[in-house]
């Protein structure tokens, strides 16, 4: 029946069949390995892209800013000495100088998506005897959304900027005790004073944000903070996030002003990411080297058992490379089926996970998706861990002398 399969796979199979118990163990044990290893890689995906999603919920991958001011000492001439300590000056809210042009030479730089002014500025929000003070931002809706989903996170009323209209977090307007619908003045230290209607409130996650940002029309917050057509920054969203200080330090070179990306701002954050992929990598690398001395170690022991059969083949006319290949098809054969049984192990615990660990309101904890690509790359990895787990053990039967081995 198995004719048409080469002497090599012919044997190979026989050898796997006849040590059905070893056989076994071992697939069960590369299987294992696997599912530990995918199952963990789309963890540690999910959790960092839900990390890193609720992080830069309320920022943007960069921002673009004038250079900070700096008083310099006057000097009567080289090498006098400094008769004055001259101390840090006070920084004033800034505008960014021609910010459309800056602008349009960052949308056309590779790997930048969306670039949307802001005005950013102190205010405070008065509604009777309540005064808090806000950050107030002015923004151009419809890109400032594709920076900050803000659409999304509407809780009540809706996402709506006129040159009247103001959106605020569900914290602050449960301190001022408003709601949608409601008059809000706001005030600047400059003393601009307008009164505005609350369109919408939001939910970003964090609550320092949503007690603190206010949200008002680009223009609007241009008059309050006396800022006539100008900008305080430039949102800037990248296509890789872990690109961005890449971009940054390129866009601080083609324009002259200070780029601070989500990398530099939240170093910290950045760093424990790494040490979680640095620790993922280290216990995938673990299980693989685990997984190729299972193999390993009963490949040597079915090249001692199979002497005999061994010497019979190359007594026989097997030439010492189809016997290598004998060891090293079985090396592969158990990686590729440990790989598929593993995925299949991986996709059942994924799924408990989303099932059973979820937040009070029945949300799953963080979004896991069951990546295919995952699968076709641990198939690939756990079929060359086999194989190169197989070599030692097929170079040995290989060397075997027939008389030695059938004499045992």
């Amino acid at each position: 029946m198995k004719s048409w399969m080469p002497f090599e796979w012919i044997a190979a199979m026989r050898f796997l069949a006849e040590g059905r118990m070893q056989t076994t163990f071992i697939v069960i044990g590369a299987a294992t390995g696997v599912a530990v290893i995918v199952f963990m890689s789309a963890l540690l995906t999910g959790m960092q892209n839900n990390m890193i999603r609720r992080s830069l919920l309320s920022q943007a991958h960069i921002v673009v800013q004038p250079e900070e001011q700096v008083a310099r000492p006057l000097r009567e001439g080289a090498g006098t000495a400094e008769l004055a300590l001259v101390q840090k000056r006070t920084q004033r809210l800034l505008s960014i100088d021609q910010w459309q042009k800056f602008a349009g030479v960052i949308r056309r730089m590779p790997g930048v998506k969306v670039v949307t002014p802001v005005a950013t500025g102190p205010a405070f929000a008065l509604r009777g005897e309540a005064n808090l003070s806000v950050s107030l931002n002015g923004i151009e809706p419809e890109d400032f959304g594709r920076v900050v989903p803000l659409p999304d996170k509407i809780v009540a009323g809706q996402f709506r900027l006129a040159s009247t209209d103001v959106v605020i977090g569900i914290e602050l307007a449960k301190n001022l005790g408003v709601t949608v619908g409601d008059k809000l003045r706001l005030v600047t230290p400059l003393g601009a004073d307008i009164t505005l209607t609350i369109t919408g409130l939001f939910d970003l996650g964090s609550r320092g944000a949503n007690e603190r940002n206010a949200y008002v029309l680009l223009r609007t917050a241009q008059d309050l903070l006396n800022l006539p057509g100008g900008a305080t920054a430039l949102d800037v969203t990248v296509q890789d996030i872990f690109g961005a200080e890449d971009v940054a330090q390129r866009i601080s070179a083609e324009v002259g002003l200070e780029a601070n990306s989500w990398i530099r701002t939240n170093n910290q954050f950045f760093v424990a990411l790494s040490a979680q992929t640095i620790a993922n990598s280290v216990i995938r690398l673990s299980v693989g080297v685990s997984i190729a001395l299972g193999i390993a170690s009963v490949l040597v022991v079915s090249v001692v058992q199979k002497s005999r059969e061994i010497g019979i083949l190359r007594a026989m006319g097997a030439s010492r490379r189809q016997v290598m290949n004998v060891f090293l098809i079985q090396g592969g054969v158990v990686g590729l089926l440990g790989s598929f049984m593993g995925s299949a192990l991986a996709g059942i615990c994924l799924a408990m996970w989303r099932r059973f660990f979820t937040n009070p309101d029945g949300t799953p904890l963080f979004m896991v998706e069951f990546d295919p690509h995952l699968v076709l790359w641990a198939a690939a990895l756990a079929t060359l861990t086999g194989l190169a787990a197989a070599v030692t053990p097929a170079r040995r039967a290989s060397r075997l002398d027939p008389v030695e081995a059938i004499r045992g």
